[in-house]
This record gives structure tokens, C-alpha cells and sequence, in this order.
């Protein structure tokens, strides 16, 4: 086990990672289980999020967080035919401010009241991951964050229904 784990590092040493991308290591920020058969942009995120937090690159981790989010809100919009609630006059997306915003309103589901909570703070650390020049994530940030990413993603795939096989438990 030892000699194929060194080989493998040898190979990507020499000829660099793969064109889609290593596997993380680990289901350190999103487990595997939930994003398992769902759309394959949702599991390489899912695998983004993972890697970049096992490499302790905390800010690309939240930002991909916060990709992953604005990606399952429009999967549960699409999935209940109200897409256009969450679409400008010219046919493009809302910012994740707004499509938060609108996915707390929506009445074609109903969110927890702790998912709700969660996603204004995995928002927050995405947001100043993403926008702010001065701030520098930490695993500190992240950490306490992982169990509001479990909950945000199940319950937003859930709404979607976008998980084949066996359906996520209401």
C-alpha cells in the first residue's frame, strides 16, 4: 500500500495532476454520501471543497462553499418550474445574496429553521473569502462551519431531488 501511495505521488510530481483534477483524500468538508449521484459539476465542487481544505487553503475552500450553495439553490428552483423567480430582466442569475434571500422566501418548500441560519453564515465566510482583500481565512473559519455545509447540502439537494438512487430521508 505503501509502495502504490508513493508510486502515485511520484506520478503526479512528474506529471502533474490530472486534467479533471485529483480525488480529495478525505470527506473532510462534504461527505461523499451526499453528493453521490447527484450532477457530476456538484460532485467535483463537492471534491474541490474537500482538497482545498485538506491543503489548508481555507479561502478557496469557502469560496467554493459558496459556489456550491449558489449551484444547489438554482437545482431547487429548477427543480420546483420557478427559476425565473431567481433571474434578472436579462435572464441571468441573482447574486447569492439575492438567491439566499429568495430561497428563505420560497414557499414551493420549506427550509429548517437551522439551515436558514447556516446559510447566512456559510454566506458570510464566503463572502469575505471572496470580496474582501484584508481577510485571510483560517482553518478556524472553516472548522465550525462543517456541519452547517452538511446540513445546507443535504437539505438543498433533497429539495432538488436531484440524487439518484436512494432519496435522501425528509
Amino acid at each position: 500500500m505503501r509502495i502504490a501511495g508513493a508510486i502515485r505521488a511520484d506520478l503526479i510530481e512528474l506529471a502533474g495532476p490530472l486534467p479533471e483534477g485529483q480525488a480529495a483524500e478525505s470527506d473532510a468538508v462534504v461527505y461523499r454520501s451526499l453528493v453521490s449521484d447527484t450532477r457530476s459539476y456538484i460532485q467535483a465542487v463537492a471534491n474541490q471543497i474537500n482538497g482545498t481544505y485538506e491543503r489548508g487553503w481555507y479561502d478557496a475552500c469557502a469560496v467554493m462553499i459558496r459556489r456550491l450553495i449558489e449551484t444547489l439553490i438554482i437545482e431547487a428552483f429548477e427543480a420546483k418550474g420557478v427559476v425565473a423567480k431567481i433571474k434578472n430582466d436579462a435572464g441571468d442569475f441573482f447574486f447569492l445574496r439575492d438567491l439566499i434571500a429568495k430561497c428563505l422566501d420560497e414557499t414551493a418548500w420549506n427550509l429548517s429553521r437551522n439551515c436558514k441560519e447556516a446559510l447566512r453564515r456559510l454566506k458570510d465566510v464566503g463572502d469575505k473569502s471572496a470580496h474582501s482583500r484584508r481577510f485571510v481565512a483560517h482553518k478556524n473559519d472553516i472548522e465550525p462551519l462543517r456541519p452547517d455545509v452538511r446540513l445546507v447540502v443535504q437539505e438543498l439537494i433533497s429539495i432538488a431531488d436531484i440524487k439518484q438512487g436512494k432519496r435522501l430521508k425528509d
